[in-house]
């Protein structure tokens, strides 16, 4: 066993071994030299290669890396239960059709469903009432009611939904003063202006300017005013606007001061795992953890279109129902934002009920 001490035995020993030729000495010591000089040869190959690869293998920028914000668990519990409205488009066809033979399975999968109401009535005093009786009622059942605000002027770019309330200023702040009162505090989901943020290349930029200002106003009044609501602004969808792009213009509207989140895929068709994708890369950008994405599943259940058609596209389905059980952290809930069976403005106006859209989309081939 090896000590550490060498003792004079071990002298002695090493003293009585032959030592070797010069020669031989000579060989080993070029040998090595050469063993020397092939060890810094491949260490600067080693060297070049680093310098040379590194740069290509390193994300562009590292210094200006920042880690994505953490993201919170979903808002709601998932024993939330949304208020389906017996008035929605769905319900009251079915009641004056009731011997239809598509009326059973409309009504089973789509008008006994929760869905939003859209309040696009600009008479200030009928639209406050409307919100009123809506919330109320839901109230003493219990549910949650999922509102959308959709007055705001040049709201579709003079499309097919086009109108609002008759300007961005005085005539827009009347509508949501209106619109709030009703609510007032009961507990309520509201989702934004659709297309508001998404639809702006139509317009000047005074015009860009004034909608800032006027989505601002609405979530500080709807914040202020009623305080168990909470304001998800309307963020386009996946195939719409860059995350980046679609950051900057919620932050210019002030949802990093006045919004609880984003609402995804409004009235549109993209697969829900693309709109959460998208929807969590738009709350990244804007780095407020606090923030949720709320996702149209109304009829996204086929996904779209090749083409990704957006005005009623044949071949559509109803997507998951309605709940705040995502699993998924940022995501508040699924829900219908845009009610089955209403027309996109191509095979009938903007809103208008169509029996047999609303039966295809339950899955069913049209009966004979």
């Amino acid at each position: 066993m090896f000590t550490g001490f060498t003792g004079p035995r071990d002298r002695a020993d090493r003293a009585d071994r032959a030592r070797p030729p010069v020669r031989s000495r000579r060989t080993a010591w070029l040998s090595r030299g050469m063993v020397h000089v092939l060890v810094m040869v491949l260490v600067a190959e080693v060297v070049m290669a680093i310098t040379t690869v590194g740069p290509l293998l390193k994300p562009a920028a590292t210094h200006d890396f920042r880690p994505p914000p953490p993201v919170t668990k979903p808002f709601y519990p998932v024993t939330t239960r949304f208020y389906a409205d017996p008035h929605n488009p769905a319900a009251s066809w079915v009641r004056v059709h009731p011997r239809d033979r598509r009326a059973a399975a409309i009504r089973r999968r789509i008008a006994d469903q929760p869905q939003a109401a859209w309040f696009t009535e600009t008479n200030e005093s009928l639209v406050q009432e409307q919100a009123r009786g809506l919330v109320d009622v839901a109230a003493a059942r219990r549910r949650l009611p999922v509102l959308v605000a959709y007055a705001i002027p040049q709201r579709d770019c003079a499309q097919y939904s086009s109108g609002g309330s008759g300007d961005a200023g005085v005539a827009y702040r009347r509508w949501i003063d209106a619109f709030t009162r009703g609510i007032g505090d009961r507990p309520a989901l509201v989702v934004l202006e659709p297309d508001a943020l998404a639809h702006l290349g139509c317009l000047r930029k005074r015009q860009r300017t004034e909608r800032f200002a006027a989505l601002t106003y609405a979530a500080r009044t709807l914040q202020r005013r009623a305080p168990r609501t909470r304001v998800y602004y309307d963020a386009g969808n996946s195939g719409w606007q860059p995350a980046r792009t679609m950051a900057a213009r919620l932050r210019h509207a002030g949802i990093d001061r006045y919004g609880d989140g984003i609402a995804v895929n409004v009235s549109n068709f993209n697969a829900t795992g693309d709109e959460v994708r998208y929807g969590l890369s738009v709350l990244a950008e804007l780095r407020r953890p606090r923030l949720g994405v709320v996702v149209d599943t109304s009829r996204n259940g086929a996904g779209p279109t090749r083409k990704h058609q957006f005005c009623d596209p044949p071949g559509r389905r109803l997507g998951r129902d309605p709940t705040t059980a995502t699993g998924i952290p940022g995501v508040d809930a699924f829900l219908w934002i845009k009610q089955p069976g209403q027309a996109d403005g191509c095979a009938a106006g903007a809103g208008v009920f169509i029996p047999g859209y609303a039966y295809r989309l339950t899955g069913r081939a049209a009966p004979r």
